[in-house]
């Protein structure tokens, strides 16, 4: 993946989680860990309408950031835990290396 690329994929989920509804659905979710929570439980957790955690939870997937499995009637959502990973380390990966100042010359 380019620069560009993990630009894009890091300002879309870091745009997703911009919200506190959905930075709190994510947050449960990575509670949850790798068993995930059905729509029912995460809204019981939330007390988010039903519309509105499914509003949620699409732009949660559509950002990569969770991942869904239809088990029967059920929906089961988990955090994308690479994807997290991916957006964390893009932020902190060049933590502390310095910036050269670039200067135009004064001619």
């Amino acid at each position: 993946m380019t620069d560009v690329d993990r630009t894009a994929a890091t300002a879309t989920a870091l745009a997703a989680l911009g919200h506190a509804a959905r930075l709190d659905v994510f947050r449960l979710l990575v509670r949850a860990g790798h068993d995930g929570l059905i729509v029912g439980d995460i809204a019981a957790h939330t007390e988010l309408p039903l519309s509105t955690l499914a509003h949620h939870l699409r732009t949660l997937v559509a950002a990569g950031l969770v991942q869904q499995e239809r088990r029967g009637r059920e929906v089961v959502n988990r955090a994308d835990y690479d994807r997290m990973a991916a957006a964390v380390g893009f932020l902190t990966e060049e933590c502390c290396h310095g910036v050269s100042l670039v200067r135009e010359d004064a001619a």
